[in-house]
């Protein structure tokens, strides 16, 4: 493995963080926030002088980057942002322990949304704005973004875009990888204008909107109000019902619009699929909650709300879904880990995984009818190789032992298995809110340090979906054969 250039991009990635550290700096300075002006920049300047040590110290033969080192950058890559971009909540004061600073900023990048706090009010503007903006670099992926702008990176850096961007299947948009890199970027920034735009025409301060908007466009959750996105107008709640919908589609259908490939985009199986889900679910749960609201078109507003943040991995909130009737709150179980699309910025096992294993099995019980028949698994119109369907079902066996160990093991704490349950499925699919002791109106700020430490290397492992993980902290992955 190409141990050097593993810890140079390593570096690469914390001077870039450095750099974005100055933004909520710039925030607090704007709110005489002096104190929170000096934590992010204390933290800025040891994230700029490890990132410049590891560069100089680590100077590779050459730039080849395999599948192995892609993986295990994108690994490393997001431990050491979330240890330094958790040091200005601890230096700030405002989240004083380690492992809940960690916690809350691995929730951050991760774009879980999961929270420690009881108080989101009570912190700074500058904390407040750092919190979400965790978000929105954590969506697109930072690794997209350092090959996006580092001139001599080579097109073999599709292995690091391939181990951060979610789904089984990434590829690139255009020859190279650096412009598919921009590309994606470019619709992530373009997005979240827009919703900025439609939030400040809702009667929100920019501020506002744009910890709004991060935490939409991330699909993060993270909010700056007690009670989420509860006291807000109907307005600002169904654009961000709308925004989260459309975070959750795979960018490369963007791309093709771009292109004017309409037809190509509007003829997306996964993104069919996403949509029927979604609308099958809210018509069930507004049906569910009729008497509760009183009025249908209320119903509709908080079930098309909690559905699209669902499904999405967002966790924002308008309501209190946990005192809703046994089968939304299961149904919304059952999306939570479904996720939505591949290539998006959102979380959960993908419809496209879905999709694949129910084709799978179908094929397995007509090849048990017809014995001697060859059929062939479609996707978006394109016969799946074996590795891929092979690579899908592996990752659906590892999903599941990864999601009952969790869950074994933050049995310590003597929660319910309700709570239990729900929290591990919220923070490995990057959720955030689960049910009845973590619920929307809840937090996790109960669980041990030995819990919290447990969730989040789960949302940390779920967000780069597993792999990236485990073979960076595989002994064998560094040992010299």
């Amino acid at each position: 493995m190409n141990k050097s250039m593993v810890f140079k991009i390593t570096g690469i990635i914390l001077q870039i963080e450095a750099l974005l550290l100055l933004l909520p700096a710039v925030v607090s300075l704007l709110y005489r926030e002096l104190n929170i002006v000096l934590a992010f920049l204390i933290t800025a300047v040891l994230a700029a002088v490890a990132g410049t040590v590891l560069r100089l110290v680590f100077k590779p033969k050459n730039d080849l980057i395999y599948s192995k080192e892609g993986l295990v950058i994108v690994a490393l890559g997001w431990v050491a942002m979330s240890l330094f971009g958790c040091l200005p909540f601890i230096i700030s004061r405002d989240i004083p322990n380690f492992f809940d600073a960690f916690f809350e900023t691995v929730s951050g990048f991760t774009t879980t949304g999961a929270s420690i706090l009881t108080n989101v009010e009570a912190l700074s503007r500058g904390t407040i704005f750092w919190r979400s903006f965790t978000h929105w670099i954590g969506g697109m992926g930072v690794l997209v973004f350092v090959t996006a702008i580092i001139p001599n990176m080579s097109d073999r850096s599709i292995h690091i875009i391939k181990a951060e961007m979610p789904g089984p299947i990434v590829g690139k948009l255009v020859p190279r990888v650096k412009d598919t890199s921009r590309v994606l970027y470019l619709i992530y920034i373009a997005m979240t204008v827009v919703q900025i735009i439609l939030l400040l025409c809702g009667g929100l301060d920019l501020f506002e909107s744009s910890v709004l908007s991060f935490g939409t466009a991330g699909t993060g959750g993270f909010a700056m109000k007690n009670d989420s996105i509860a006291s807000y107008s109907p307005y600002i709640q169904w654009v961000i019902t709308v925004f989260m919908l459309i975070f959750g589609v795979n960018f490369n259908l963007y791309y093709l619009c771009l292109i004017r490939r309409f037809r190509s985009a509007v003829k997306s199986e996964e993104l069919w699929v996403y949509l029927s889900v979604f609308a099958i679910s809210t018509g069930i749960i507004t049906v569910s909650v009729l008497d509760s609201f009183g009025n249908f078109s209320e119903a509709l507003r908080h079930s098309a709300f909690q559905v699209s943040s669902i499904i999405t991995t967002t966790g924002y909130s308008t309501t209190d879904f946990n005192l809703w009737p046994v089968l939304c709150k299961t149904l919304l179980l059952i999306i939570m880990m479904i996720g939505s699309c591949a290539g998006s910025t959102a979380g959960g096992f993908k419809i496209s995984r879905f999709v694949i294993i129910g084709k799978t099995i179908k094929k397995e019980c007509q090849r048990l009818i017809h014995p001697r028949s060859v059929r062939t698994i479609k996707f978006e119109g394109k016969a799946l190789d074996t590795v891929t369907r092979h690579g899908v079902t592996a990752y659906l066996a590892v999903y599941a032992a990864v999601l009952l160990t969790v869950f074994f093991l933050i049995s310590v704490d003597n929660m319910s298995i309700e709570t239990n349950f729900s929290a591990t499925v919220a923070c490995f699919n990057n959720i955030g809110p689960g049910l009845d002791g973590v619920g929307p109106m809840s937090n996790y700020a109960d669980y041990s340090e030995f819990s919290k430490t447990i969730l989040s290397f789960a949302m940390l492992m779920g967000r780069l979906e597993i792999y990236p993980m485990l073979l960076a902290f595989s002994v064998g992955t560094w040992r010299k054969r």
